[in-house]
């Protein structure tokens, strides 16, 4: 019996990740968010359109929510993204821009934004190294597994490009309420 590589390669690649994370862990050298004052990191990505977003073409003109979700079009992340998409008026009066940004290829985004009416930029981070920048991609455990994925987490950053919150726990119902409070407090 002949058995594919495939999924060995890709089980011993997670496993590879997770031990380095609890590893990481155990040291003390996980992955942390970025300390609220100081700058935002930085980023360049494509959005749904394949057009190129940069977090620094806002400074100086808008606030800007950074949320990180784990994957387009599956249930709590439409929840969570219509919720945004539902508030955009109200978050232009408050000079506010969003991103969500998730590991999903442009292609998929695409579907996404089109499927569900989204009226903003959804971003590709498809080798999670703005994830990473941010501290949001992480060890998860769902249904007994752990893997790595993103941490599902928001991030708001003033005119002035400063890191002002970090929500790490969001819920998806009530995600653009929380958003709007956050804003407000700037």
């Amino acid at each position: 019996m002949r058995l594919s590589s495939k999924p060995l390669v890709t089980y011993n690649y997670c496993y590879y990740l997770t031990s380095t994370f609890k590893l990481q862990y155990e040291k003390g050298t996980a992955m942390t968010f970025p300390k609220v004052g100081n700058k935002a990191p930085v980023f360049t990505l494509k959005n749904q359109n394949d057009e190129t977003i940069k977090l620094t073409d806002y400074k100086g003109k808008a606030n800007v929510v950074v949320y990180f979700y784990p994957k387009a079009s599956t249930p709590g992340c439409t929840t969570q993204a219509c919720g945004i998409r539902d508030i955009k008026s109200e978050l232009a009066k408050l000079d506010t821009k969003v991103f969500g940004i998730s590991p999903d290829p442009v292609s998929r985004l695409k579907n996404f934004e089109e499927k569900q009416g989204l009226n903003f930029d959804i971003l590709s981070d498809e080798d999670h190294a703005i994830a990473e920048k941010y501290g949001v991609w992480g060890l998860k455990k769902f249904m007994g597994r752990e893997f790595m994925g993103i941490l599902r987490t928001t991030f708001i950053i003033d005119k002035e490009g400063r890191l002002r919150e970090v929500m790490d726990t969001v819920k998806t119902k009530t995600h653009h309420d929380d958003v709007i409070a956050c804003i407000k407090k700037l």
